[in-house]
């Protein structure tokens, strides 16, 4: 690989956290200090998105732009496995184990949110060694940019925070098959604490050693010609 991640993107990906989440009026006064936080072609990058996010008057009327662009489209979802595993039993086991995969690394989630919620994942990243960070970047980055295109398509200006991560790896994404109709149990696992959804979105645990996630589809459906979600 000839891109290797450092301590410089560390607060890269806590900034592109903080954008991706649910807009509140705390962060949105803060966006000078997270542009500042930024190297210059990062920021330059994410100029649409900033430009975007500062055209707002009303904190109500960002609050429902962002709805409308993430929560009322199944392709835009901002939970990962929902575009490996759709609402499949497998999406519950996948959630199992990333949510090991941060105690394994010494946090907890501290949020009401589902541990493949991307900004929660993209915090993650920011808060381990960068060496561990990198790989699982590359696991999800044909995810992540399977979502970034689907942004693109529709013009959404949330596109070039996933063209930003796409330059943070050097794994190129593969075209991911569509993701299998069917239903969760409802009782089927409960994730984190009584969370309250304060910040942070992660605690910190007593650290155990890390172990790889992998974010790829089943090998039965990792064939599959159909390759895109309307």
């Amino acid at each position: 690989m000839t891109h290797a991640l450092n301590a410089q993107d560390t607060p890269v990906f806590s900034v592109l956290s903080a954008l991706l989440s649910y807009p509140e009026q705390d962060w949105l006064d803060a966006l000078p200090e997270l542009s500042d936080a930024l190297p210059a072609a990062v920021r330059s990058r994410l100029d649409p998105l900033f430009t975007f996010l500062e055209s707002f008057d009303d904190l109500i009327d960002l609050q429902e732009e962002y709805v409308a662009t993430f929560d009322r489209r199944a392709a835009h979802s901002l939970h990962l496995f929902e575009h490996v595993h759709g609402e499949s039993r497998d999406r519950g086991q996948a959630m199992v184990d990333l949510q090991q995969e941060y105690r394994k690394h010494g946090l907890e989630p501290a949020s009401i949110e589902l541990p493949d919620y991307v900004p929660l994942f993209l915090e993650f990243l920011g808060q381990i060694p960068p060496q561990a960070a990198e790989e699982l970047l590359g696991d999800a980055i044909h995810v992540l940019a399977r979502l970034g295109d689907k942004l693109g398509e529709s013009d959404s200006p949330y596109a070039c925070l996933f063209a930003q991560l796409r330059t943070m790896t050097d794994v190129q994404p593969e075209v991911l098959p569509d993701p299998p109709e069917g239903e969760m149990e409802e009782t089927m696992v409960t994730f984190g604490p009584q969370a309250d959804g304060t910040e942070p979105l992660l605690m910190g645990r007593p650290g155990n050693q890390p172990q790889p996630l992998v974010f790829h589809p089943p090998r039965s459906r990792a064939g599959h010609p159909n390759g895109s979600q309307a």
